[in-house]
């Protein structure tokens, strides 16, 4: 997700997912909807130079969908994020 792009991710929002997992042949593209439980970086295992703590951080979305599943999902240039209801009050 570009910074200038994404939209601001808070809590309580409602938002619908979509990601796009380019093959060779084909375009997997999966979609998910729920509650913003929390927007962070985090870091990987995964080494790299010149990067805070020499390691490769990823945008992370958590969220619980309607069935009370907690996903974590990757943000990358694939991911689509729409909000689709404000933060609850």
């Amino acid at each position: 997700m570009a910074a200038d792009t994404s939209p601001r991710l808070e809590p309580g929002q409602r938002v619908r997912i979509t990601q796009q997992i380019p093959q060779r042949d084909e375009t997997w593209t999966i979609d998910l909807q729920g509650q913003v439980v929390r927007h962070e970086q985090k870091k990987t295992g995964s080494w790299f130079a010149h990067a805070k703590d020499d390691k490769l951080w990823l945008d992370r979305l958590v969220l619980k969908k309607d069935d009370g599943e907690v996903v974590v999902v990757n943000l990358d240039p694939y991911t689509h994020v729409e909000v689709l209801q404000p933060k609850a009050t």
